[in-house]
């Protein structure tokens, strides 16, 4: 299924999305993968919902771990941070939507980091609106599982 209109532009854009592959500015990938609108794009090991982890979702929005502040206690602060967090991170999770267990999710939610699953075509579709719109999103993209 084609994605996007001819036009191009110097940021990663999803520009096809089948049942075994993923199109990103025209280059195909058969496997999952992890991108910002700037940057590489990354393998993402994931095959199936259940692989998620918090560490594959901080790969997947491109995060880095803040060092915690030993008197961040004062101010009331003992939520996660990190350094380069999207606002959003989309998270495809092939065919159909699956939900990623909250204990998996709270560390980047208390980070204020937003994010949503829905199956793959559609978090391929939100994002391009996302980042044609120049919001500061990270996708993580399924293939459709066997």
């Amino acid at each position: 299924m084609l994605l996007q209109k001819e036009e191009r532009s110097a940021l990663n854009t999803v520009t096809r999305y089948g049942d075994n592959h993923i199109d990103v500015n025209d280059v195909r990938y058969e496997n999952a993968i992890c991108f910002k609108p700037e940057g590489p794009i990354t393998a993402w090991p994931v095959k199936k919902v259940t692989d998620i982890t918090t560490q594959l979702l901080e790969l997947a929005a491109g995060v880095t771990a803040k060092p915690a502040n030993a008197l961040d206690f004062l101010d009331g602060t003992t939520a996660s941070s990190y350094d380069n967090a999207p606002d959003i991170l989309l998270v495809g999770t092939g065919a159909k939507q699956v939900f990623i267990p909250p204990q998996i999710l709270a560390p980047l939610l208390s980070a204020r980091i937003g994010i949503e699953c829905m199956d793959s075509q559609a978090a391929a579709r939100t994002y391009n609106v996302l980042m044609s719109e120049g919001r500061n999103v990270a996708v993580a993209l399924m293939l459709n599982e066997e």
